[in-house]
C-alpha cells in the first residue's frame, strides 16, 4: 500500500486492549494512532478533534455504545472520509448488523491475528469489503429489518440512477463479485468498476457494504427464504 499515513482511532472501554492494538497498528510504518476514547461519548469529541482514517469500535461500553457512537460519526458530513470497523466476539453477532446500519464498513473479531488486523485497517481505508461479497449479502438478509416488495421506484429516482447502474447495484446486493458481475452483464472489470464508484456517489454510500444494504432497502433483493433473524 502507498500513500499517506492511515490515520487511526481506538474506541474501547478495556485500557489494556486498547494499549495492545495501538502497539500493533503502530509497528506499522503506514498507520498511526491518532487518538484513543474509552467510550462513545469520548470517541465522538476524540473523532471530531482528529478526523481519522479510520475508528476501530467497540460495541459494549457505558456512556454510550459503539452503534450510536457509530450512527452518529458515519451521519456527520465533516467525517465523511472517516471509515468505521466494529470490534465483535462473533462473527454474524446482531449488533454487527446494526452496525452496518449505522453505516460501519464491516467488522473484526477482537482476537484476530496482528496482520489480519493491520490488513483491515488498510483495506477499509481503501473502500475494499472486509467481507466475501457472498457472506456480505448473507450478513444482511439474516437481520434484514422486513423482507423486500417491489423496487421502491422513487428510491430509485432519488438517487437517479442509470438502468445500468440499477443492474449493477442489483447484483451486488446478491453476493455477485466484480469478476461476476462484469460476466453477468458481459462488461469489463474496469467498466464494473466505474459503474460502482457512480453507485458509491450517488447513494453516498461509504463502501461495498452499504451498496448492499441500499440493495435490499430500496427492493432490488429478495431475502432467500428461511434467511431471516434466527429464532
Amino acid at each position: 500500500m502507498t500513500g499517506p499515513t492511515v490515520s487511526v482511532v481506538l474506541v474501547d472501554d478495556h485500557g489494556l486492549l486498547r494499549e495492545s492494538l495501538a502497539a500493533v497498528i503502530d509497528s506499522d510504518p503506514r498507520l498511526r494512532v491518532v487518538g484513543q476514547a474509552s467510550d462513545g461519548a469520548e470517541a465522538l469529541e476524540v473523532v471530531g478533534a482528529t478526523a481519522p482514517d479510520v475508528v476501530l469500535m467497540d460495541v459494549r461500553m457505558p456512556t454510550m455504545d459503539g452503534l450510536e457512537a457509530t450512527r452518529r460519526i458515519c451521519a456527520d458530513p465533516g467525517l465523511e472520509r472517516t471509515r468505521v470497523i466494529v470490534l465483535s466476539m462473533f462473527a454474524l453477532d446482531e449488533y454487527v448488523h446494526r452496525a452496518l446500519r449505522n453505516g460501519a464498513s464491516g467488522f473484526l473479531l477482537k482476537d484476530a491475528r496482528p496482520a489480519d488486523l493491520i490488513d483491515a485497517i488498510k483495506r477499509t481505508h481503501a473502500a475494499e469489503s472486509l467481507f466475501a461479497p457472498s457472506i456480505l449479502t448473507r450478513l444482511v438478509e439474516r437481520y434484514l429489518d422486513a423482507p423486500p416488495g417491489r423496487p421502491d421506484v422513487g428510491r430509485l429516482e432519488r438517487h437517479r440512477l442509470t438502468e445500468r447502474e440499477t443492474e449493477v447495484l442489483a447484483l451486488i446486493g446478491k453476493g455477485l463479485s466484480n469478476d461476476e458481475i462484469a460476466a453477468h452483464l458481459h462488461l469489463a472489470v474496469k467498466t464494473v468498476k466505474h459503474h460502482i464508484s457512480h453507485l458509491l456517489a450517488k447513494t453516498a454510500s461509504r463502501d461495498r457494504a452499504q451498496l448492499v444494504i441500499t440493495a435490499y432497502d430500496a427492493g432490488l433483493v429478495r431475502p432467500r427464504p428461511g434467511a431471516g433473524p434466527a429464532a
